[in-house]
């Protein structure tokens, strides 16, 4: 026969209230706890989680939904946010929708068969279909990195500011002297990608220059895409000097392309390129790039849903944009004006 509470009540002489809320996660006295996790470690006592789901309403389990499994900036992420809610007594179910909308609907879906108590997201579509079954259960929902249209009054964001990221870096391209500046952006129908290329357009603007469409190429936030990009980039006769890359795994196919071509940066292109401070070290020379707050979102992201099943419910969504930092490398070269 397995254990159970009463068994571990017998064993400790404390109450079953007092073990119920250590089980769910609850503060015990000390030497409560200690005691308790000895009976547990004898008896070899193990929840059940289903039963206690059901009493419970609670499964004490996140559903997580994201566009690739094999993005390192969101598997760091999902790191960040797993040890969060690890320490609160939560698990996560991790869906990788492919960037699909019908995956990401039918992940959603199977999160909420499986009594997911909340859901983080980063979204692949620009609607909220796929989130409708979540909202009509009343399922809170966070969406990290990127926003969906029409959902800023009712569902919490964690985001970062795309647009002053990339107007920081295409101004600093401009104050060292480049005028014609390639940028690599996402899909046009992402939210990170159109906040990205709204800053580069403004940079330029503010400074007097001409937004040439032909300096513009998307991509699909993969290294072979942007691979891809950045073989079209150098295949045209365009004359830039610079290109902005405007995320990590375009960045690398980038570089892939430029070591290829045996081009040297900076002297015959400047790059400034997406996350991963190890690479940026790694690269000779080393990359100039734009840092994101990988931690701080994963953090934000799990405590801003953790805040919503802890009793203080808020009338209004929240969103928090959170900035970016330009990291200087060596991979920008200055080009003094001829008089």
């Amino acid at each position: 026969m397995a254990a159970t509470m009463k068994d571990i009540a017998s064993r400790t002489g404390l109450g079953l209230a007092t073990i119920s809320k250590y089980l769910n996660g609850g503060t015990v006295r000390e030497k409560n706890r200690i005691a308790i996790e000895e009976a547990i470690k004898e008896l070899d006592f193990t929840v059940n989680e289903f039963a206690r789901s059901l009493k419970t309403h609670q499964s004490k389990t996140i559903g997580i939904v994201i566009p690739e499994l094999s993005n390192v900036f969101i598997t760091s992420i999902i790191s960040v946010m797993e040890d969060v809610l690890r320490k609160k007594g939560y698990g996560i179910l991790v869906c990788d929708s492919r960037t699909d909308e019908v995956l990401e609907r039918q992940a959603v879906q199977f999160l909420l068969n499986k009594m997911v108590d909340g859901i983080v997201m980063m979204p692949v579509s620009r609607n909220s279909h796929a989130l409708e079954p979540a909202l009509q259960k009343k399922i809170p929902i966070v969406l990290i990195d990127r926003m969906i249209d029409g959902t800023e009054h009712f569902v919490d964001a964690v985001l970062v500011d795309n647009h002053r990221a990339a107007y920081e870096s295409t101004s600093y391209l401009i104050e060292q002297g480049h005028r014609k500046i390639g940028i690599l952006v996402g899909p046009k129908d992402v939210s990170t990608s159109l906040q990205r290329l709204q800053g580069y357009r403004e940079a330029l603007q503010e400074n007097g220059l001409p937004v040439l469409e032909s300096l513009i190429y998307y991509s699909d936030y993969t290294l072979q895409g942007g691979y891809q990009a950045a073989k079209v980039f150098f295949e045209q006769e365009n004359q830039a000097t610079a290109l902005f890359v405007t995320n990590y795994e375009m960045t690398l196919g980038t570089i892939l392309r430029v070591n290829e071509l045996g081009l040297s940066i900076p002297e015959q292109i400047s790059l400034i390129g997406f996350d991963n401070l190890e690479l940026a070290r790694i690269v000779n020379p080393a990359l100039t790039i734009v840092e994101q707050p990988i931690h701080n979102l994963g953090v934000q992201a799990a405590e801003m849903l953790l805040s919503r099943f802890s009793g203080g419910q808020r009338e209004k969504a929240v969103r928090l944009v959170l900035p970016t930092t330009l990291k200087f490398g060596r991979s920008v070269k200055k080009i003094i004006k001829q008089e």
